[in-house]
């Protein structure tokens, strides 16, 4: 088959996806399905295939690698390799652009990685579909790995792993709904690389080489028609500026809450009334029913676990005898509360235990490690280990060691149904009132000073704020500072239009939460790329108005896009009446940036003009 390619400088584009490495380290290439094929290849020189391999790691981009060889003696192969899928979500135009200019796409998996299967088929495989948009790409879907079970089997469809791995059956299903070709390779053999994947891969290579040949045949005939006159080439549009999102920081504020202790409203004392730790029971009951149920947030009945009820009784004791010590702390609601902990271990352990609280609950090994540089008795350890479980247990659920080490992977504070969100625009432990367009929205003051630095101002600082319990706030609408208060709760945010977002974005600014500023970026970016361009001709939104807000609101990034935005839309934009509102600089940029260019316009209507003279059908249109 290889010989039915006619010799010509001519390329192969191959775009893999997804990540099939289970169990190798994510630096370890030589356990990559691309990396072990372009090595193997027998359609590879080994001098090539050398070269191909100590050169990987110095092309390309930082969310993929690209391999370039030689293959069918001067057919140029080129491999663009993204194991991660987040290309989808940071780098929108790359990755269209990959998709774009694929021959053949690669989707690869670990079958022993249920959860990113299921993220991977119900997140980014839409995504693929659309960017295909029915074209007749070949697509290869790899399932990678022998399955971990105990007893393995090699009937298709046999569910007896389906918990925990990725079912042949799954990986069919999926291969239908693309149209893709179904392969699986229990390992990284020549006998899978080479003749099995390696066998389908070049059957596709050839046939898209043959298309290839067959297309560069019709479009020779018909520019000899046409009198060997070329049409202008239409140059690719500039490459968008990349927006880099701010990584996620939720953790850290409110541990630095518990260490610069702004806002407690509880205080541990030991049994002999000597105070130990302060804390925020918002903090604490947000991870735990113990505290919900330890300061009125919950009653027993509400529960309904005698395990949490007794955990409570046994651990701890709410006292407001005046035989503490006058405390000058505290929110305008009163004095902080004050827990007498009955166990001495625990109390000793405490400040440990709330650390690891703070820090989002997930971090056993560390805990773990804290309390036996207090505790020398194994025993003990594990005592207040059980203890610390026992806290964090969500009523009606069993603990076992094996759980609660699953949770070192899970997202911070989401080890029960509860967490900082279900406080979330409730009175339930508020301690501040909104005031903002005749409504009110409760708060708690914890929450706003660790996560908002304007707000730690406000409150903690000489401010009128910082002694009152009902705040107005002016500037802002109510659903739009709702919006930014859950952000501070949740650390996530999901606006309902481009215009949502900007208002949101301006409050970002106001308050200066950097990292919410770039989310809403992000958002009114990836929506303006989404829209059609007829939908984008039609639209009442203003992009001009959009980047006036961002310019006065320094978003400098989003500006910069905008500009970039318009000048690639020239077509669109410079038809609308707010095109006349950039100012002269702005005016400028566009016109120079602008695609199509003004040269390839008269370029174009040159050749229309030839092509009509010679009575000669145009090529082009």
């Amino acid at each position: 088959m290889a010989g039915s390619v006619k010799p010509s400088l001519m390329s192969v584009h191959v775009v893999a996806f997804g990540n099939e490495r289970d169990g190798f380290p994510e630096d370890n290439q030589q356990s990559s399905l691309i990396w072990t094929y372009l090595g193997r290849s027998a359609l590879i020189s080994a001098t090539e295939s050398s070269l191909l391999l100590n050169s990987a790691n110095h092309v390309g981009n930082p969310v993929f690698t690209e391999y370039q060889a030689c293959v069918f003696g001067n057919v140029r192969l080129v491999v663009h390799d993204c194991p991660l899928w987040d290309i989808f979500d940071s780098d929108w135009y790359t990755s269209q652009n990959l998709i774009g200019g694929a021959d053949i796409i690669v989707i690869k998996y670990s079958v022993n990685d249920k959860s990113s299967f299921q993220e991977v088929k119900d997140s980014y495989v839409p995504m693929i579909k659309r960017a295909l948009n029915h074209c007749s790409i070949p697509v290869i879907i790899s399932a990678v790995g022998a399955r971990k079970s105990e007893v393995p089997c090699t009937c298709p469809l046999c569910s007896s792993d389906r918990g925990s791995c990725v079912t042949a059956s799954e990986g069919i299903q999926l291969a239908k709904e693309l149209g893709a070709t179904y392969l699986e390779l229990h390992s990284l053999s020549d006998f899978y690389i080479g003749k099995y994947f390696g066998g389908v891969l070049e059957y596709f290579m050839i046939q898209s080489l043959n298309q290839k040949s067959s297309e560069k045949m019709k479009k020779r005939k018909k520019s000899h028609k046409c009198h060997g006159v070329k049409p202008p080439q239409l140059e690719q549009p500039e490459k968008m500026p990349i927006l880099k999102g701010e990584a996620s920081h939720y953790n850290s504020d409110l541990h630095n809450l518990l260490i610069c202790c702004q806002c407690v409203d509880v205080i541990f004392y030991s049994e002999d009334l000597k105070e130990v730790v302060e804390a925020h029971k918002i903090v604490l009951c947000s991870v735990s029913h113990v505290f919900m149920l330890l300061f009125n947030v919950k009653s027993p009945a509400d529960i309904q676990d005698s395990s949490i009820i007794r955990t409570a009784q046994t651990l701890f004791a709410v006292n407001s005898e005046a035989v503490f010590p006058v405390s000058n702390q505290g929110s305008p609601c009163g004095p902080p509360v004050r827990v007498i902990v009955k166990d001495s271990f625990f109390c000793f352990c405490l400040s440990d235990i709330l650390h690891f609280i703070y820090s989002g609950a997930f971090q056993w090994e560390l805990l773990e490690e804290d309390i036996k540089k207090k505790l020398k008795d194994p025993g003990e350890v594990e005592l207040i280990l059980e203890k610390v479980k026992c806290i964090l247990k969500t009523p009606g659920k069993v603990n076992s060691a094996k759980n609660c080490r699953s949770h070192q992977t899970a997202r911070p504070l989401q080890l029960s149904d509860t967490s900082l969100k279900l406080f979330f625009n409730t009175h339930v432990l508020a301690d501040v009132i909104f005031q903002i367009q005749g409504a009110t929205v409760p708060a708690h003051r914890a929450v706003l000073v660790a996560r908002c630095e304007v707000m730690a101002a406000m409150f903690n600082g000489s401010y009128i704020e910082a002694n009152s319990f009902l705040v107005p706030v002016y500037g802002v609408s109510k659903d739009t500072f709702l919006s930014f208060l859950e952000y501070l709760y949740t650390d996530s945010c999901c606006p309902a239009s481009i215009l949502q977002a900007m208002s949101l974005l301006i409050c970002a600014e106001m308050y200066q939460v950097s990292r919410l500023q770039h989310i809403c970026e992000l958002y009114i970016i990836t929506q303006l790329q989404s829209m059609p361009s007829r939908e984008l001709a039609s639209t009442s939104l203003s992009v001009v108005s959009l980047l006036r807000k961002a310019k006065f609101h320094n978003s400098d990034c989003l500006s910069t896009w905008l500009l970039h935005f318009i000048a690639t839309n020239y077509l669109i934009f410079s038809q609308k009446p707010e095109f006349q509102d950039l100012s002269a600089e702005e005016r400028n940029f566009v016109e120079m940036h602008r695609w199509p260019s003004s040269m390839y316009l008269k370029q174009l209507a040159d050749y229309r003009n030839y092509i009509n003279s010679q009575k000669c059908h145009c090529i082009v249109m």
